[in-house]
């Protein structure tokens, strides 16, 4: 049988041959730049006067969040800031 460049139906013909992948753009190994990423995340939120809020929330809670959110066309994040805002400024107003 005669190996041809188009048939890939022959794996053990080809299982010396290196298959192109992804180049590697960064010399760092992955969990590193991980970290980078991170760290320079934190410092751009920092720079727009964002602080970060953890909190920890039931799952059905955070199913109604994410459901509000979207019908708003809103992340999770955005919706929850825009309700303290609106209970912020009605408490204001009291």
């Amino acid at each position: 049988m005669a190996k041809q460049i188009a048939d890939r139906t022959t794996i053990d013909l080809f299982s010396e041959e290196k298959r192109p992948g992804r180049p590697k753009t960064n010399p760092l190994p992955r969990e590193v730049q991980i970290k980078i990423n991170k760290r320079n995340q934190l410092r751009r939120d920092k720079d727009n006067g964002l602080k970060r809020v953890e909190l920890k929330l039931h799952t059905n809670m955070v199913e109604q969040l994410d459901q509000q959110a979207k019908a708003l066309g809103l992340s999770r994040a955005a919706y929850i800031e825009q309700l303290l805002q609106e209970k912020m400024t009605s408490d204001d107003a009291s």
